[in-house]
């Protein structure tokens, strides 16, 4: 194993010793074949349900881990974090388990079910804070409390006792598999899980090719490689909220530098028609960085025919109101969602025109905006159009040109778009 020997690596022994710490509190999570995913790519494809966990995500393994190793002084002085997801979940039940007062600090614009699914794990033993509109707000008031009362910052990914409890991940694949594993695929955020999982990996299964998967519109991980040094992104997409961040771990990139067979991104819309499809098809509920690793296996479907496959399902905890958006989102990825500018022309009847000429007997409204002015020869409307199949967009858009309905297409111009829809 070729590692550069000034960057820290979890040891196999601390990974075991986590193991230990954390088995009365973290699940075993199942790894159960995937039939549909199986013949669909013509592998043996295996899911890691870490969305099982009793706080529906792997991030139990790490807080627990690094919360169980405080002195008792810094125990006795209790501890901070600052999340709006998972990372806060694990904090607060691992505080309520090992009775260690903790503060939470999250934004302002956190959802409800979020702030009280946190309340629930931590009950008496958690503070939560709802502090500035982002998670830099948070996080800076976090470490503000830190220096002023003596805390400890639990870091979601950036510690090295974190890392090493995401690594148990690893050593429950390796030991659940009856076949040698040819690909992990893993989301990445910070990085804590990529880090850990992947040195159990190059030290007990160095042939397995590490796959690290992260959002299209949150690079982080992706650009610090291709740099070659850490690199903060000044503006992310955050709508993969578990595993959009600016900047990776100084640790975890180190360490992901030299492990990560390879690190590729998805488009947050592909993410959004794999989510749907789990819900649909499998009754699997998963997050949007839940869906990360499975989005991928699309764009290896040539590499792993015939290869034993394990994707890590990171995470459940997904906020039903973000279905329709989640929705949107897929039909738009897919090309079946289409949006234009309409130019009606001001007559009785252009209406019942382009919907009985011009749309197509599958073809359905799904957006329409108009308002009338009187005093010109058209009037134009902002119209959604959903499609059956992408090939319907081309004659579509001929027979709207043909009539003079043609304005604008507005899926190409996010701004416009935003802006109109």
């Amino acid at each position: 194993m070729s590692q550069n020997k000034h960057t820290y690596f979890p040891s196999i022994e601390n990974v075991k010793a986590a193991a230990e710490t954390i088995k009365t509190v973290s699940t075993v999570t199942p790894l159960s074949e995937s039939l549909r995913y199986s013949k669909k790519y013509n592998a043996n494809v295996l899911l890691k349900r870490e969305d099982l966990q009793q706080v529906r995500s792997y991030k139990i393994r790490g807080a627990y881990n690094k919360i169980s190793s405080l002195t008792p002084q810094q125990a006795l002085n209790g501890v901070v974090c600052a999340s709006a997801g998972n990372h806060a979940q694990g904090v607060a039940l691992s505080c309520k388990l090992l009775k260690i007062k903790g503060t939470i600090f999250m934004p302002a614009p956190t959802p409800n079910q979020k702030v009280e699914q946190v309340e629930m794990f931590g009950e008496d033993f958690i503070e939560i804070k709802l502090i500035g509109d982002t998670f830099d707000d948070s996080y800076h008031a976090a470490m503000l409390e830190c220096d002023e009362l003596g805390k400890t910052f639990i870091h979601p990914f950036n510690d090295k006792k974190v890392i090493e409890g995401q690594a148990t991940i690893a050593l429950e694949i390796l030991e659940q598999a009856t076949h040698p594993i040819d690909y992990v695929f893993i989301a990445v955020g910070g990085g804590g899980l990529a880090a850990g999982l992947s040195t159990v990996f190059k030290t007990l299964s160095p042939q397995t090719k590490i796959i690290g998967v992260e959002p299209e519109g949150a690079p982080s991980m992706s650009v610090s490689l291709k740099n070659n040094k850490n690199t903060t992104i000044e503006k992310i997409e955050k709508f993969i909220d578990g595993a959009a961040v600016k900047r990776v771990g100084d640790l975890t990139f180190a360490i992901c530098k030299e492990n990560l067979t390879d690190m590729i991104t998805v488009p947050e819309g592909k993410v959004c028609e794999t989510i749907l499809e789990l819900y649909n098809k499998d009754a699997i509920v998963v997050e949007p960085a839940g869906a990360l690793s499975i989005s991928a296996l699309d764009f290896y479907a040539e590499q792993i025919k015939g290869k034993n496959v394990v994707c890590v399902v990171s995470g459940s905890n997904n906020d039903i109101t973000r279905t329709p958006e989640i929705k949107e989102r897929a039909l738009l990825y897919a090309n079946l969602k289409h949006y234009f500018i309409i130019n009606f022309p001001q007559r009785a009847g252009a209406l019942k025109e382009f919907v009985v000429d011009i749309l197509g007997e599958d073809d359905d409204i799904t957006y329409f905006q108009y308002a009338k002015k009187t005093n010109r020869e058209n009037g134009a409307a902002v119209v959604g159009v959903q499609l059956k199949s992408a090939a319907d967009l081309e004659p579509l858009i001929s027979k709207m040109k043909q009539r003079n309905f043609y304005g604008d297409y507005l899926n190409d111009k996010p701004n416009l778009f935003q802006f109109l829809v």
